[in-house]
């Protein structure tokens, strides 16, 4: 079989060099969508989307994703970020701006299960996932000739009851500063709440979605032994608690009493690798605004 390898960072859509994102959560109130909008034509911008979305227009929250166009970003990014306070501080707003030409850098980690990680490499290697992967970190050494085809860096770190804060100490070395996302693809360690403190709402996980009804070992087993009519599974975002965190995407597919156990564990890691991907797409295209424990998706 033949394998056309890219480079790594050689992947990827290319975005319009004067394209910015713009994400707002702030307390909803009358005049913000006119105030953004505004003070965008004002300083030249060109809209070229917008999303909006409140929870409850009486003293709810008020989330918006804007793109848009300004001729010389690069060197006008500072002075827009600068002239917006006076907006952002009038109403309460969180609120950020990304170049959309600035890909994201990922770190995958994953364990012996590979099916996450081949369509995310998948999904980069033909530009449907507008980012960087700049390593893939792994308990186990399996992936690595897979990996390193691609002209990415892996890193074998193994991992033992005994060992994990020395490990953990190699993994963030390993990642380093400027990672923007961590995706745990079926990595099969519980990661600590000082490595979640460093990556707050930038670790996303994918699990089954049995939980909480089949905890435990061979959750496909349990679900078969109660005869499920219904299996999928769940992307979110790490959080102390364990898979707890804010839900990015799920889906969900019909099975019946003719699917054995090695059945289900297919449909599953099917579902699993596309609704992994979709979730990292969406934060690496900066859809994604966190409230509490919930999410707020433009897609």
């Amino acid at each position: 079989m033949e394998l056309h390898i890219k480079t790594a960072g050689s992947a990827g859509q290319q975005q319009p060099e004067n394209r910015a994102r713009m994400l707002i959560s702030c307390p909803d109130g009358p005049g913000i969508v006119s105030a953004v909008s505004r003070f965008l034509f004002d300083h030249g911008a060109n809209i070229v989307q917008s999303d909006q979305y409140t929870m409850d227009p009486d003293g709810g929250m008020f989330f918006m994703r804007i793109e848009f166009d300004l001729e010389g970003l690069t060197d006008k990014q500072s002075k827009l970020e600068a002239d917006f306070n006076e907006i952002a501080q009038r109403f309460s707003m969180d609120w950020k701006i990304y170049r959309a030409a600035k890909k994201k850098k990922l770190a995958i980690f994953v364990s012996k299960e590979d099916h996450c990680l081949v369509e995310l490499l998948w999904q980069w290697q033909a530009g449907d996932l507008d980012a960087e992967i700049a390593v893939v970190v792994s308990n186990h050494p399996d992936m690595r000739e897979y990996v390193e085809s691609f002209g990415i860096e892996y890193r074998h770190i193994p991992v033992t009851k005994d060992n994990k804060p020395e490990a953990e100490r190699q993994q963030l070395e390993a990642v380093g500063d400027d990672i923007d996302l961590i995706v745990l693809a079926r990595y099969m360690q519980i990661v600590s709440p000082y490595f979640i403190e460093n990556y707050r709402n930038r670790i996303i996980n994918i699990h089954h979605s049995f939980l909480p009804a089949f905890v435990g070992g061979k959750p496909y087993a349990q679900a078969y032994d109660r005869g499920v009519k219904i299996i999928g599974a769940t992307a979110h975002y790490v959080t102390e608690e364990l898979d707890g965190g804010p839900i990015i995407e799920q889906d969900v597919q019909r099975v019946s009493h003719r699917d054995d156990v090695p059945e289900l564990k297919r449909i599953g890691r099917t579902i699993e690798r596309v609704v992994l991907a979709r979730a990292v797409k969406w934060h690496a295209e900066d859809r994604i605004l966190v409230h509490h424990n919930k999410t707020v998706v433009f897609n």
